[in-house]
């Protein structure tokens, strides 16, 4: 194995620990953003507690999945 080939390996698998660590800061931008949301919606209805609060816990848990999913993908190329 010459010296450009190791380069390149190196490389590629940097780019590929970019990807799952950028999945992983746009999954916790967005669960800030989830948070804040359901914040200023609780403070704005709180009669509307328990719907409001399964909303939140749905979608962080599929953002969650989708930048797992993500990570293990952009793991895997490298």
């Amino acid at each position: 194995m010459d010296l450009m080939t190791v380069l390149m390996l190196d490389t590629l698998n940097g780019i590929a620990a970019l990807g799952g660590g950028i999945a992983a800061i746009g999954a916790g931008l967005g669960i800030g953003k989830i948070g804040s949301s359901a914040v200023e919606a609780l403070a704005r209805q709180p009669e509307a507690e328990g719907m409001i609060r399964t909303n939140m816990i749905i979608t962080a848990a599929l953002i969650e999945g989708v930048a797992l999913f993500a990570v293990v993908v952009a793991l895997l190329q490298g």
